[in-house]
């Protein structure tokens, strides 16, 4: 009789996914509370709001080659330690220099942008821990855990921010502070793993290494040109959402959190669904599809205010984030089977430097295309238009990916039953066809 239990992943991933599913939902807080202070409190732009959001991404293109290189040869899990000590100081100054009366849009960019920087490192190395503490054939499990943990933040974390927010108002953030000591913690407890994995190469080969195996290999090539796809046109989205429902809609921040937290269900629902699905659909042919139908429901927020706000981006988020889970539970598994295990931190890094360094100029295109219309369109026509178009252009991310699944099935054909892609290097021979 089959048992109804869960597999157990082991206590080290144990220690790992509690600290990690503490501070995502602290995370959720700082990125609720940000744009409300500047908007509410600062009385920001859209440019400037659209400018503090690309510091979010900032350290994707500037740090992370190197991220990947140097996570390579540091010690891992000292490296997440540091991060998130690293994160829990900046989170701090927020409301300490809000207090002292010093809170301003340039000081809100600086912490925002080290943040971004220590969160550049700490992925890496995050992307690096998982299969150090989790057997290979658990990898999926592992990152749908993960990403359930994700989902239930986003879930959790708007309404659990806007009650902070209106019980403690900027007090709110030193919450997420808290949460990245209580990650550590569980870092901390962990036995150490991956001490160094490279030791060789020059600085310039370690740092090319990671972008000329992504390219190399045919199916991470078609994942990074759907990634800098999406992320073309989804940051666009993102940025403007709080402008489009506070400032044009008139949404109060209690129905804003609401909502966000109802809409959060449906990344949950996606994190569940994603791993049964992927085996039955194919874990690449799932990908394609959950990359275009997450961009397309994008569009449900023009409904309003033809239908009442709230329920529309509830409903409009809520389709939105069960296919973002979708993508994000099945992109990692297609990634990490074509890396060499002596290469994962610049594979990643590069990864994420060439798909995300797109982020901070895609925030700033949003906050400022919403500024250049609002003049002849007005503020709502003017996000629902900047909204719409980055919707569109990330819905193009489906076309690169639709021949993902073609590859990975001809691989394993070929592949030798003893062959171990966990070991091997990825078959850069590939990439010339």
């Amino acid at each position: 009789m089959t048992s109804w239990r869960p597999v157990s992943l082991g206590p080290e991933f144990n220690r790992f996914w509690i600290g990690q599913s503490v501070s995502t939902v602290g995370d959720r807080i700082t990125v609720f509370v940000v744009p409300t202070l500047m908007i509410f409190v600062l009385d920001a732009s859209a440019f400037q709001v659209g400018i503090v959001a690309m510091a979010q991404y900032l350290g994707i293109p500037l740090l992370g080659p190197l991220a990947g290189m140097l996570v390579d040869r540091w010690d891992n899990r000292r490296t997440l330690l540091v991060c998130d000590l690293a994160r829990l100081v900046a989170v701090a100054v927020i409301p300490l220099a809000y207090w002292r009366g010093w809170l301003s849009t340039p000081l809100l960019f600086a912490c925002v942008a080290v943040i971004s920087g220590a969160t550049i490192f700490f992925t890496v190395g995050y992307l690096v821990a998982v299969p150090a503490v989790v057997p290979k054939e658990h990898l999926v499990r592992a990152y749908s855990r993960l990403e359930g943990s994700r989902s239930v933040s986003e879930v959790s974390g708007p309404s659990l921010a806007a009650g902070l927010y209106g019980a403690l108002g900027v007090g709110a953030l030193i919450v997420d502070a808290a949460s990245y000591l209580v990650s550590a913690l569980c870092l901390r407890s962990m036995r150490p793993w991956g001490e160094r994995t490279v030791a060789e190469g020059s600085v310039w080969e370690r740092l090319t290494a990671g972008f000329r195996l992504n390219w190399a290999d045919p199916v991470l090539r078609r994942v990074v040109l759907a990634a800098v796809t999406l992320n073309c046109g989804g940051p666009v989205f993102v940025t403007v959402l709080p402008i489009l429902a506070y400032q044009g809609l008139g949404v109060s921040v209690g129905v804003f959190g609401a909502a966000m937290s109802v809409a959060a269900v449906g990344a949950l629902l996606g994190a569940a669904v994603a791993p049964k699905a992927g085996e039955r659909l194919g874990t690449g042919r799932m990908l394609a599809w959950a990359l275009l139908l997450h961009c397309l429901v994008g569009l449900g927020v023009l409904a309003a205010p033809a239908l009442p706000a709230g329920a529309v981006i509830a409903v409009t988020m809520g389709c939105y984030g069960f296919f973002m889970s979708c993508v994000n539970v099945c992109s990692a598994p297609v990634r990490q089977s074509r890396m060499s295990a002596h290469h994962q931190g610049v594979t990643h890094a590069a990864f994420r430097t060439a798909t995300w360094g797109v982020i901070p100029l895609a925030a700033l295109a949003g906050g400022l295309a919403v500024s250049l219309l609002t003049g002849p369109l007005g503020i709502l026509d003017a996000a629902r238009v900047t909204m719409a178009g980055g919707t569109l252009l990330a819905a193009c991310s489906f076309l690169p990916a639709l021949r993902i699944q073609r590859l990975l099935d001809a691989a394993e054909r070929q592949k030798p039953p003893e062959a171990d892609r966990g070991d091997a290097e990825p078959a850069l021979a590939e990439g010339a066809s």
